[in-house]
């Protein structure tokens, strides 16, 4: 009888564990095997074996011969002209787009969170965010051509207009314009939910102080919707930094006219797939890599914080 009772009582001592919740963690690692085998064969995987490469003069092409590099890869990026250029153009790229498609997408958030008919014009800005890249690209080569529809629209007026992809100084801002254009709409949406967080009764304190119109903007509005920004402001910065596929279409993979629209990634992959450099083309990835993380801590450090 006393042993009978002392397995009872063994068996519920709270630090025992369960058969049932041993077969339930069981079924929920089975669960999620697949796609951490996905995580890592396919991302943490390729992640490692570039930096490792990274460190040598290898081509997949040749992979037999590949010899150590030691930093001559990282030193080298700093000396390569045409690297140096895409670094240029892709800062400038950045510094252009972010604070447009920002400020664009708070204005047009602020309208159409006051006007009826929400749903309709959220559909009709976020559609070119869906919008193949290739596609949008495409477009805008048509629009943006000597005789496309914005030169035949300045006609009208009796106005020149210039061949834009095919000038330098010219190039890279219908680039820019391309990438505002197609992005703005995600950024939008992004701030009309932050704005729909924001209480009526916020507005209305303010209103009997006073305050109105941009006012209310400045000082209500764009504080309350600081997160929002910031998420914003990241999101844009890494889009920006990777701009690949529609610098890729409009200047036929070259970065043309004389490297005025080359960016990183064109250069990056230019350098691994045509010229087959991929130890190098890895080395200016991580490059990459560190100048974006170092610009997400700046802004997490400038918009993110708390007051």
């Amino acid at each position: 009888m006393d042993n009978t009772v002392s397995s009872t009582t063994d068996r519920r001592k709270p630090g025992r564990i369960s058969r049932s919740a041993v077969d339930q963690a069981l079924a929920g690692y089975l669960f999620v095997l697949p796609a951490f085998v996905s995580l890592v064969v396919f991302l943490l995987g390729p992640i490692v074996y570039s930096f490792y490469i990274s460190f040598f003069h290898f081509s997949f092409l040749d992979p037999q011969n590949a010899s150590f590099a030691g930093f001559d890869n990282y030193l080298h990026l700093f000396v390569d002209p045409v690297f140096l250029q895409a670094l240029g153009n892709t800062f400038i790229y950045t510094i252009g787009v972010v604070p447009i498609q920002t400020a664009v997408a708070l204005l047009l958030a602020v309208i159409v969170n006051r006007i009826r008919g929400k749903t309709f014009f959220r559909i009709a800005y976020y559609l070119p965010t869906v919008t193949s890249t290739v596609a949008v690209a495409v477009m805008f080569i048509f629009i943006f051509n000597p005789n496309g529809l914005l030169n035949s629209f300045l006609s009208l007026f009796g106005i020149q207009g210039p061949n834009y992809f095919n000038d330098p100084t010219l190039a890279l801002p219908a680039v820019m314009s391309v990438a505002i254009w197609s992005s703005v709409g995600q950024f939008m949406i992004f701030y009309l939910a932050g704005l729909q967080d924001i209480s009526d009764e916020v507005y209305e304190a303010a209103a009997i102080d006073g305050a109105s119109g941009f006012r209310l903007l400045w000082s209500i509005t764009m504080p309350l919707l600081r997160r929002t920004t910031f998420l914003v402001v990241v999101m844009g910065m890494i889009g920006a930094f990777q701009v690949f596929d529609t610098v890729y279409v409009i200047s036929n993979g070259n970065g043309g006219p004389i490297g005025s629209t080359m960016t990183v990634v064109l250069d990056l992959f230019n350098k691994a797939f045509k010229d087959m450099q991929m130890g190098y083309a890895s080395a200016m990835a991580f490059v990459l890599f560190a100048i974006i993380l170092i610009f997400t801590l700046l802004q997490n450090w400038l918009l993110g914080r708390e007051d």
